[in-house]
């Protein structure tokens, strides 16, 4: 059965765009988490036309298939689960279609890079909003799988508030296209808004029409140093309470400040407990006005320095500490566990409160940075898993923070997605009839259970 498959995708996209040899196949069977698989084969497709054909085969042949772009993702969500799987890469279908200026949309797809799209809507005055951290390397059909967003959602929104269209393709290898390409539209059920997230389980997305915002002319770039995590949460939910609203508010711990002094010259005081990253976009007459809110309500208890960078070279040198605090984790805990839980923001201050308990309570040091401003912080547990202690007080201590995250009325997820590593803390966070509809979702788009199997969802 394998075989007939093989043979019919090489005479569909020739030998060099279907790799078989399992050291060259291997290369796609990981992802940026710690979990590794070995798939079948790996298809390279370059069309829609080809991605419907490769469908309609492994639903002949009831083979698995997995969407993946560069791999970015840190939760398995593009890892398979046994060697029987194909992997469909989209990096060959990177193409920008369509720029429509006067209606302020583009069409790509799916493997053209999160730089890319912002490189070409620049040159019209415009961006896309979503910005990963990966967004030099990372694909927009990875970015809308996970509904991946970045610093600047606090003030723009996700990959769901800012994309207008899709066309892909269902389990079966039907086409179908959702959403519009105007700015209002409600007719039918909101399948755009389904299709993202869902991390490839419900259908393949070829083709994505994004909405683009105007870039705004100027921007500053404010830096706020706090005696602990509370003041810093304090002044977060502040900020977040007011109208002028950042277009990126991003977080730092004391540990994580730490961990980069020896990287990056800083003269940070020595007791920072946390730090602010603070941007506001606007017009040049309106920002002064703009910064000087954000600072007074910035002033709170705890407070030990703000500064507002007077250059580009000090907009550079600021946000020198917080780039490198990603290099830094790999280098000290390369197989750390980094989780990217949400909670209202008004319950920021508590949260960070409760984690440092957690590390307490296990022994397990943990680093926290994120996107404050979204209630979103990446929860990192430095751990040695080769050591059985170390990894038996680290799961305990992630399964705290999962249970502290939902008692808040968290979630346990806000970009990376579920994959395979959270799959089985879905049920703690939604109720069971919700799931027996969600299965039954999946199953309207994919009867077989072809794409991406076991991901995202628990077993029924």
């Amino acid at each position: 059965m394998q075989s007939g498959l093989i043979k019919h995708l090489q005479a569909l996209l020739g030998e060099p765009y279907l790799l078989t040899d399992p050291a060259e196949c291997r290369a796609y069977g990981y992802d940026n988490s710690t979990v590794q698989g070995q798939p079948l084969a790996v298809a390279l497709p370059r069309s829609h036309a080809e991605v419907t054909e490769i469908v309609k085969a492994c639903y002949t042949h009831e083979v698995a298939l997995i969407a993946r772009g560069q791999g970015t993702g840190t939760t398995g969500a593009t890892v398979p689960q046994d060697s029987r799987s194909l992997i469909l890469c989209m990096q060959r279908m990177d193409r920008i279609k369509e720029i429509n200026r006067d209606d302020r949309l583009m069409v790509v797809e799916p493997g053209v890079t999160n730089q890319a799209v912002q490189d070409a809507a620049a040159d019209y005055g415009f961006f896309w909003p979503p910005d990963p951290t990966s967004a030099a390397v990372c694909t927009i059909g990875g970015n809308l799988a996970y509904n991946s967003a970045g610093p600047r959602a606090v003030k723009y929104g996700t990959p769901r508030e800012n994309t207008l269209a899709l066309k892909a393709v269902t389990g079966t290898g039907e086409t179908i296209r959702t959403g519009v390409r105007t700015s209002k539209g409600v007719v039918g059920y909101d399948l755009t808004r389904l299709l993202i997230g869902s991390e490839g389980t419900l259908a393949i997305i070829t083709e994505a029409t994004l909405r683009l915002t105007p870039l705004l002319p100027s921007k500053r770039t404010v830096q706020a140093v706090y005696r602990d995590m509370h003041s810093a949460a304090c002044a977060v939910s502040n900020i977040m309470a007011q109208p002028v609203i950042p277009c990126a508010l991003e977080f730092m711990d004391a540990n994580a400040i730490d961990m980069v002094r020896a990287d990056v010259p800083t003269e940070l005081a020595a007791d920072a407990g946390a730090l602010l990253m603070i941007e506001i976009d606007g017009f040049e007459s309106q920002l002064d006005e703009m910064v000087k809110r954000i600072c007074d309500v910035a002033r709170v208890e705890g407070l030990l320095a703000i500064q507002q960078a007077a250059s580009q070279q000090e907009v550079v040198s600021l946000w020198e500490v917080r780039k490198a605090l990603s290099p830094a984790l790999r280098r000290v805990a390369p197989k750390k566990i980094n989780e990217d839980v949400v909670v209202p923001v008004s319950r920021m201050p508590e949260l960070v409160d409760r984690l440092a308990r957690l590390s307490d309570k296990h022994r397990t040091k943990i680093v926290n940075f994120g996107h404050a401003g979204n209630g979103n912080l990446h929860v990192n547990l430095l751990y040695d898993p080769a050591d059985p202690d170390q990894k038996r007080r680290a799961d305990a201590c992630l399964a705290d923070v999962f249970e502290a995250v939902l008692e808040m009325g968290g979630t346990i997820s806000g970009e990376h997605g579920i994959g395979l590593v959270k799959r089985d803390w879905v049920a703690k966070e939604l109720d069971s009839s919700s799931l027996v509809l969600m299965h039954a979702i999946k199953r309207q788009f994919d009867p077989k259970g072809i794409l991406n199997p076991g991901k995202a969802l628990p077993p029924e």
